[in-house]
């Protein structure tokens, strides 16, 4: 079952996108398994950078664990052939990470996605906030959305993420 943000679902339905991208943007499953389906070519994840860090108390207080605890840092963009469809951050408390996934994780190219099929637990996705935002360029487009949302297993935050969509017709598929 999905916990649905009211806001959420009226802010993704007011938006004059595209609506491929209205799909990505709005399925509580994977998008890099969408991605294939709509560009019909092989989606690759790009790790730009991985590592542990420390929470803050931010980070704490977003995932629900202690200051000071280990946390995944993970950004990568995912690409459909040559061309890159989304960038996303994901902060993972490494103390709440089943074995099989924490490994997974590590190897940074694997889709989170297919992380959690692989692993065959189950987890809802809890949705944050979603707006379009014209401050910061993402892959030559002027204008993004970004959405964030929890994945949560055993009613605890497995994963935070937050995803980052060019708005551009690259979505005209």
């Amino acid at each position: 079952m999905t916990f649905v943000n009211k806001d959420f679902l009226k802010a993704l339905k007011s938006f004059e996108i595209p609506t491929c991208l209205r799909v990505c943007a709005g399925t509580d499953g994977s998008v890099t398994f969408l991605l294939e389906i709509m560009t019909r070519k092989d989606v690759s994840v790009v790790t730009e950078a991985q590592h542990l860090i420390q929470a803050d108390e931010d980070t704490a207080s977003l995932l629900d664990i202690a200051v000071g605890s280990d946390v995944n840092y993970r950004l990568v963009t995912l690409f459909a052939g040559d061309q890159p469809f989304v960038r996303a951050l994901s902060l993972s408390p490494i103390d709440r990470m089943p074995e099989d996934i924490r490994q997974d994780l590590m190897r940074a190219d694997i889709p989170i996605g297919k992380i959690l099929r692989n692993s065959g637990i189950e987890t809802r996705r809890d949705f944050d906030n979603i707006e379009i935002t014209v401050e910061e360029p993402l892959f030559e487009s002027s204008k993004a959305l970004s959405r964030s949302y929890h994945i949560v297993h055993d009613n605890k935050t497995l994963m935070w993420i937050n995803e980052k969509f060019p708005v551009d017709d690259r979505w005209n598929l």
